[in-house]
């Protein structure tokens, strides 16, 4: 199992969460509530409203989101759905654990104590350079007061 830190569309509540339950892509379980640990600039772009956390460390806010343990299926499904490697890059990023559920081994357990964690996240490289300029969030919402509701695949 990897962890994985969603910050946008497949969060509880989001547009694509439906993904993350459907056991016929691979198991994903919910561990828990983090944020990054290093800041992050994190935008709504393109013309379908995407959430993209850009990767340029130290920039932006600290990103809410929500920490996944996901089997290798899951794992190979979320790749493809992110466009990875080339609209969004697979990356390890420290986590820090704002409230923890998931049961695990001991390994787990202590990492959740003591707060931080590693995840797999799908942040990008590949963007516009006016993207950098967009308003950052620390947290997204698609129906949020931004008024720039994602546009799911189906009606694009």
């Amino acid at each position: 199992m990897a962890r994985v830190f969603v910050y946008g569309t497949l969060k509880k509540g989001q547009p694509n969460y439906k993904h993350m339950i459907n056991t016929a892509k691979g198991l994903a379980k919910f561990q828990g509530r983090g944020r990054t640990v290093e800041k992050y600039p994190l935008v709504i772009a393109g013309k379908y409203n995407i959430p993209y956390m850009l990767n340029i460390p130290g920039t932006g806010h600290h990103v809410a989101g929500e920490i996944y343990s996901v089997d290798d299926q899951m794992l190979q499904f979320l790749d493809e759905f992110e466009g990875c490697p080339d609209m969004y890059q697979r990356t390890l990023m420290s986590i820090e654990v704002v409230e923890w559920e998931g049961k695990g081994g001991a390994g787990e357990a202590r990492a959740a104590a003591e707060g931080i964690m590693e995840c797999f996240v799908y942040s990008t490289t590949t963007y516009p350079p006016e993207w950098v300029g967009l308003p950052y969030h620390d947290s997204y919402d698609s129906s949020g007061k931004h008024g720039l509701s994602y546009v799911l695949r189906e009606s694009r």
